[in-house]
């Protein structure tokens, strides 16, 4: 090896709280990675289902990285105090979650759930078997989707292409979504009706279908105080998240005959039971297909990060992208304040460093900096970093030999 050369990485262990995809899993090379589920240090944790809240997160975890979109096991803000980013790997199930919604509206539409209970509970020896069917079926005649109008409050990836679906089927479509992307509202398909509110859709759609995260915003988005507004006998869909419908103000409705159906993939103490609720058992990304592309995604995304620093869908971190011009590089994760840049830069200046390209992007009250320079950082250089008010956290990043 050449003099001043950078000396090859050690291998990073990274713990692995649930089962995750092997084809994701094979992203992560052993030459450069070491992978288990009970290392003390980990430098990163890949997690699906898991509950981290009541964790122990070492302080060694540089990431955290779930496959999947939602993060709600995780504690997103202790995280982001620390400058730790949370990867996700939104979209990556999207074809799932589609497919899922679909079965449901068709379920609904055709009363297929109580259908079913009523050929289980047959007694396949009466001899009277066929008239028994013949006479039952008229209880559960159903309605066809083409034609009917579907309310989709979310219009993110999922319910961008759960809308494009529905208009595949003849159905018109109305949506909401006060947070929409310009990539998402590209993707849209023209024929989508744009309401102005949740009211709006609901008071407008037979069928009305959530995709929306659980946040303090969205927590009973539909409730009380607006279930009220939904056409008698329309069908509610809920493949979100549980806590986005209050349960005991949909067993009022559907008690009263307001609603005809509430099909959701989060079974409840509350509903369970109840014959016009559906409740599937949180299926919604269950196919082999999505695993596979949800452990890709975040795998791929962490191990950037913790080579190079980059950052791609992390739901609590800017996205920031930067190719390598040297190979030593420092990212510093910091609170978004001013002279943040003007501070990191005297700093290193000061070290006798020069810097070749620097990056830094915010995302709310986080920011994010990647800076290359031409000479190894010493860690006091490190340390003088991390010292400055607002850091939160300081990684060398040495580029890996030929």
């Amino acid at each position: 090896m050449a003099e001043g050369a950078p000396a090859a990485p050690a291998r990073l262990r990274i713990r692995v709280l649930n089962a995750i995809a092997a084809e994701g899993l094979a992203r992560l090379p052993a030459q450069r990675y070491e992978l288990g589920r009970d290392f003390a240090d980990p430098a990163a944790i890949l997690v699906r289902s898991a509950d981290m809240h009541a964790m122990a997160i070492p302080a060694s975890v540089q990431a955290v990285a779930r496959a999947g979109a939602g993060t709600n096991n995780i504690p997103v803000a202790a995280l982001s105090a620390r400058g730790v980013p949370v990867f996700n790997a939104p979209g990556a199930n999207a074809n799932a979650v589609k497919e899922l919604v679909l079965a449901g509206l068709l379920m609904a539409a055709r009363q297929i759930a109580p259908a079913l209970r009523f050929v289980a509970a047959l007694d396949p020896a009466a001899a009277d078997l066929e008239r028994l069917v013949e006479d039952g079926k008229k209880d559960f005649a159903g309605t066809e989707l083409q034609g009917q109008t579907l309310g989709v409050v979310g219009l993110g990836r999922v319910g961008a292409l759960v809308a494009d679906a529905a208009i595949k089927l003849g159905m018109q479509v109305i949506g909401f979504d006060p947070e929409i992307t310009v990539d998402a509202a590209w993707g849209l398909p023209a024929q989508v009706r744009r309401a102005g509110s949740v009211a709006e859709v609901l008071r407008s759609a037979p069928f009305v279908t959530l995709h929306v995260p659980l946040l303090a915003a969205t927590r009973g988005l539909v409730g009380a105080a607006n279930i009220g507004l939904m056409r008698p006998g329309a069908v509610l869909l809920n493949f979100s998240r549980d806590g986005v419908v209050d349960n005991a103000a949909v067993r009022a409705a559907l008690d009263a005959g307001a609603l005809s159906a509430y099909v959701c993939d989060f079974p409840s103490a509350a509903l369970h039971g109840h014959a016009r609720v559906v409740a599937l058992p949180h299926l919604g990304a269950s196919t082999r297909e999505a695993e596979v592309q949800c452990a890709v995604m975040v795998a791929e995304q962490l191990r950037a990060y913790l080579e190079d620093g980059q950052i791609t869908n992390a739901v609590n971190f800017p996205a920031v992208s930067l190719a390598r011009e040297s190979a030593w590089r420092v990212a510093i994760a910091n609170a978004n304040v001013p002279n943040m840049l003007g501070q990191i830069s005297t700093t290193m200046a000061r070290a006798g460093l020069n810097i070749h390209t620097m990056v830094n992007k915010s995302r709310g009250e986080m920011a994010y900096t990647l800076v290359d320079v031409d000479s190894p950082v010493a860690a006091p250089v490190l340390q003088a970093l991390a010292a400055i008010p607002g850091v939160l956290a300081v990684r060398s990043l040495v580029a890996a030999t030929a």
